[in-house]
């Protein structure tokens, strides 16, 4: 049996990353911080990325072993990279990486976005798109320093969403733990323009599924590839369909584009139309996302609202 190791596998992508390889009939070895339960049957390996001593001693445990990929769910920043190729890539041919869209200068944004020939953020703005700027110099480090015999995958997700998050998406109410209460309680909801900005959200689970499609598939390799589910929604839209699973009105308050930059400045990649193609991902031959978002949001709210007791 082949085996893949995840860098995490406890947390929300990673999780879905896990369950997704061992539906595909892979041996899973995770390396994370032991804070949180394993997710399904896997060997697990405990350490702290950031110590390093953790790091060496955990992977003494596994030395020797080989595996079909190495997929790093918490790669952050080119340091992160770094100690990818360092520690990691030895035991592996395909190196896979969770990157973001945030990569993207937002106000050169094309419809659909492509990935070739895009202006990239060129800063991290004193700070407030750090996120979006350590995943793009992980990129770059990756490109300029992987060794001869290592391919690589990189995956750009757009707004993510699936147990064990919260709901709620930008502009406005993101990751919003009081969402299904408010919405219950018939409270009034903020949205930037009036909830019109498009974006293409994404299950996890199908991320997940194409994130293991492509251990081993030649098309994937040296490519970086968008990833969005199959329907292109208003903002408002992703919030009406929460409402409706939870039979409730939907009452929304416009709040002005402007107004809402300057006071939230660290906002600004979700303050444009996030929306993508997935030709690119049927052309390589990988799973294409295709969970339809009512459906997705559906499952996720019902579970959530039974978590919370509500």
């Amino acid at each position: 049996m082949e085996k893949v190791l995840v860098i995490g596998g406890s947390g929300h992508v990673s999780g879905a990353v896990v369950r997704a390889a061992l539906s595909a009939g892979y041996e899973v070895v995770t390396l994370t911080r032991g804070n949180r339960p394993a997710v399904g049957t896997v060997r697990e390996l405990y350490a702290d990325r950031h110590d390093q001593s953790a790091v060496d001693k955990a992977l003494a445990e596994i030395a020797g072993e080989k595996f079909a990929a190495v997929i790093d769910c918490i790669c952050f920043n080119a340091q992160d990279m770094q100690q990818d190729l360092e520690c990691f890539a030895p035991m592996t041919g395909h190196l896979l990486f969770i990157s973001t869209d945030w990569v993207y200068e937002p106000t050169l944004r094309r419809y659909p976005q492509p990935v070739e020939n895009s202006p990239y953020l060129t800063g991290d703005h004193d700070g407030f798109e750090a996120y979006g700027w350590g995943k793009l110099m992980a990129e770059n480090y990756l490109r300029e320093h992987a060794t001869q015999g290592l391919n690589y995958t990189i995956f750009r997700p757009c707004h993510i969403y699936g147990m064990p998050s919260e709901l709620g998406c930008f502009p406005g109410h993101c990751r919003d733990a009081e969402l299904i209460a408010r919405l219950l309680h018939g409270e009034t909801l903020e949205m930037v323009d009036d909830g019109r900005l498009l974006q293409q959200p994404i299950d996890c689970d199908d991320l997940a599924r194409t994130m293991i499609s492509a251990i081993g598939n030649t098309k994937s390799y040296g490519k970086a590839f968008n990833m969005a589910g199959p329907d292109i929604v208003e903002s408002r839209q992703y919030y009406q369909i929460i409402a409706d699973v939870l039979n409730v009105e939907l009452h929304t308050r416009d709040i002005d584009y402007s107004e809402y930059l300057a006071a939230h400045p660290n906002h600004r990649p979700f303050l444009f139309h996030r929306i993508y193609t997935q030709n690119d991902l049927q052309n390589a031959g990988l799973h294409v996302p295709a969970i339809p978002l009512a459906e997705g949001l559906k499952k996720h709210t019902l579970e959530l609202r039974k978590k919370k007791g509500l």
